[in-house]
């Protein structure tokens, strides 16, 4: 039986590059555990979290300027 491995590999070469990327991305997230969509629903519900603290108040925002001057002077 020939190396089903290599003979996909060839096979994958022969798609057009944006198809091989889609490959290349699908083959990676299935060696992730979770699931990038498990991941994805993960940062949903941090984000709302996140909002949520903020409209409450209880967190320390800073001004965008700020922020930036301060990325600046450690990174000029």
């Amino acid at each position: 039986m020939a190396d089903i491995v290599a003979e996909l590999a060839d096979r994958g070469r022969s798609l057009a590059p944006e198809d091989r990327s889609r490959l290349v991305e699908l083959l990676l997230e299935s060696l992730h555990e979770p699931p990038l969509s498990e991941i994805e629903s993960a940062w949903d519900a941090e984000i709302v979290k996140r909002v949520e603290a903020y409209k409450r108040g209880e967190v320390e925002t800073f001004a965008a300027e700020d922020v930036f001057a301060e990325a600046r002077r450690i990174a000029p």
